[in-house]
């Protein structure tokens, strides 16, 4: 099951206040999967550039977790950040600054982007758990973590970003895989095109998105 965009837009207007805020955006915005959000670490962050390179990534093995290579070769890329999520990043940082300066001495400089506030790795389950308590609150249907990932590979196809770009952004090893898993996400997807169309010669508004929450094909 996905979120429509706005179910989405309620979503991240909820988890803004949030310390995980910028970690549910990423996700949200660029399809990162959970453990490649959990394992980022701060030298593979180039808010300059406005991109972040996925490297690593945090395994949960029953309770365990573990820092491992991502999934596939090709999970393996650099990705293009937008303006919105640089600032976000950008105010998360100053945000872990300030929670290292509280914790002083006892602080772990393990170097990850998100960490809980002594600095230690997150565990994978609890960035899952905030995830549903957020979305309770928001009072949106309850969906898993990792289908935010598949939200954001919908919203990227409703606008017309191109097939081969969302597989490079989501990290599938062809863009076979990523069209049979989504182009059938959202029904009005199909139509955007032709009534877009119609828009430009007819001077036409268009219509807007439903508010129903759809499920995958696949």
């Amino acid at each position: 099951m996905v979120w429509t965009p706005a179910q989405t837009r309620l979503f991240l207007e909820e988890a803004r206040a949030h310390r995980l805020f910028a970690l549910y955006q990423l996700i949200a915005l660029r399809g990162l999967r959970r453990g490649e959000a959990c394992g980022l670490r701060w030298n593979e962050v180039d808010l300059n550039g406005h991109s972040l390179t996925v490297n690593w990534q945090l395994v949960q093995l029953a309770w365990q977790v573990h820092e491992g290579t991502p999934k596939t070769d090709a999970s393996v890329r650099t990705i293009p950040l937008d303006t919105d999520t640089v600032q976000v990043l950008r105010a998360h940082r100053q945000q872990q600054l300030q929670e290292r300066l509280a914790m002083g001495e006892v602080w772990v400089a393990t170097g990850f982007v998100f960490t809980q506030p002594d600095g230690n790795r997150l565990h994978p389950q609890h960035v899952s758990d905030q995830f549903l308590w957020l979305a309770y609150l928001a009072g949106l249907p309850p969906i898993r973590l990792h289908d935010l990932r598949h939200g954001a590979a919908s919203l990227m196809l409703a606008v017309g970003v191109e097939m081969k770009v969302v597989q490079e952004t989501l990290g599938h090893t062809s863009s076979a895989f990523t069209a049979d898993t989504y182009t059938s996400v959202y029904p009005q997807v199909a139509t955007a095109a032709a009534e877009k169309t119609a828009a430009l010669l007819f001077g036409k508004e268009e219509q807007g998105e439903s508010g129903r929450v759809v499920s995958l094909r696949s």
